[in-house]
C-alpha cells in the first residue's frame, strides 16, 4: 500500500475543514477558490498575449480551424 503525502495546500485547506462550516460559509469558500483561479487564470491570458499579441486576423484564422481530432473508422 502507497501513501500519499499531502502538499502544504492541502494540509491548510484539511485543518480549516476540521470546523464546522455552515452551507454559507462553504458557498463563500468555493466563491473564493473559483475567483482566485479566474483571476489566476486571467493573469497567464495576460501575460501571454503582452508575449504574443493576437491580432483580430488571428482570431478570424482560429474560427475557420478545424482542431477536432478526427475519429478513427473501425
Amino acid at each position: 500500500m502507497t501513501t500519499t503525502k499531502f502538499n502544504p495546500v492541502q494540509l491548510h485547506l484539511l485543518q480549516l475543514f476540521a470546523h464546522e462550516l455552515g452551507q454559507n460559509e462553504l458557498a463563500d469558500i468555493k466563491a473564493l477558490l473559483a475567483d482566485y483561479f479566474v483571476r489566476k487564470a486571467d493573469e497567464e491570458m495576460q501575460r501571454l498575449q503582452q508575449r504574443n499579441p493576437t491580432t483580430q486576423a488571428d482570431l478570424d484564422a482560429l474560427l475557420n480551424t478545424h482542431l477536432r481530432t478526427p475519429y478513427k473508422k473501425p
